[in-house]
């Protein structure tokens, strides 16, 4: 049995918003019928530091009755974009280090991905980059 909560496009956008970020959202198949068969739903922030979170929420995971009805999304996937591109967290972050995509995140992770992604200094970037860590 799944101790997930369960996703929804509105519920992502609202995490988002409370962060702080410029939020688009679009819904998958369910609204839309040609959408691709898998792909759920979507949500991109734009935070004030000028990092982007990119969350897709690729299939539905079907629960048998007795658990709850219906299509839920009990997992996401996220991708960091910085100046329009994938890119990794300053070293010392737990997320993105190596990786373009964090994937199969429940919704307390996504929470600590978004909290971690909001209180990111720009400027690590370009220190990261003099001292040749980044």
């Amino acid at each position: 049995m799944s101790e997930h909560a369960p996703m929804t496009v509105d519920s992502v956008r609202e995490l988002l918003e409370a962060a702080g970020a410029e939020v688009m959202a679009r819904s998958g198949r369910s609204e839309h019928y040609s959408a691709p068969r898998e792909f759920s739903f979507e949500v991109r922030g734009v935070f004030p530091n000028g990092l982007s979170l990119h969350v897709v929420a690729r299939q539905f995971t079907y629960r048998d009755p007795w658990e709850a009805s219906g299509r839920v999304n009990d997992l996401v996937d996220a991708s960091l974009l910085r100046e329009g591109s994938y890119s990794p967290l300053p070293k010392g972050y737990p997320f993105f280090q190596g990786v373009d995509e964090e994937t199969g995140l429940d919704e307390e992770q996504l929470r600590e991905v978004v909290e971690c992604v909001r209180g990111v200094n720009p400027k690590l970037y370009e220190l990261q980059k003099l001292t040749g860590d980044l």
